[in-house]
């Protein structure tokens, strides 16, 4: 076992702005207010699951399909790009019809473990070893259990400014990241 404290702390923060649970919480918000209750222990072990098992069979997935993780996470990168831009210029790019219930579907994917998220476990498997980035992400969805818990309280004692400035913050680190990501990967394409 390599668990690894200055593997753990990077990984957690990457996959922290990457999920960006707390830039959610207007969303989480909107979708309580359509539907009612929001299943948290649900959304939250199912997006842990998605998150480990394509750490694990993520790879094997893409060669199946015949693309290789290079091209994967150059995709991913415009993914990410696109949702910082959404964090930072508080503009809508990708509309869902408005969910019936609010567990798996859109809270533990796309919203937890979704494309960009997938894609940043592939990029950080390279770095990090597995047993630290499965620590990092049970640390983060006990964070993501919390937040879905007491997003009500968040709201109210943020409100609609406070969500907004942490909002774009995570925006700015997603960004960063998405270029990143580009650049590491883009060189071993061409």
């Amino acid at each position: 076992m390599n668990f690894s404290i200055s593997e753990i702390v990077p990984a957690t923060m990457i996959l922290f702005a990457v999920i960006d649970i707390i830039g959610s919480v207007p969303i989480i918000v909107s979708l309580r207010a359509k539907v009612g209750h929001i299943e948290s222990e649900k959304a939250s072990v199912v997006a842990a699951i998605i998150m480990v098992a394509f750490l694990f069979i993520g790879n094997k997935i893409l060669k199946l399909i015949g693309i290789d993780v290079n091209s994967f996470a150059v995709a991913g990168s415009f993914i990410l790009f696109f949702l910082a831009l959404e964090m930072i210029l508080g503009i809508t790019l990708y509309k869902d019809d408005a969910p019936e219930t609010a567990s798996i579907v859109p809270l533990a994917f796309p919203l937890i473990a979704g494309a960009g998220t997938l894609t940043t476990l592939l990029s950080i498997r390279a770095e990090y070893h597995v047993e630290n980035i499965i620590v990092a992400i049970i640390i983060n969805i006990i964070f993501v259990y919390i937040i879905l818990k007491s997003s009500k309280k968040i709201e109210r004692v943020l409100g609609k400014s406070g969500l907004s400035v942490i909002r774009k913050i995570f925006g700015v680190i997603l960004l960063a990241i998405a270029v990143k990501l580009f650049t590491t990967n883009i060189s071993d394409l061409l």
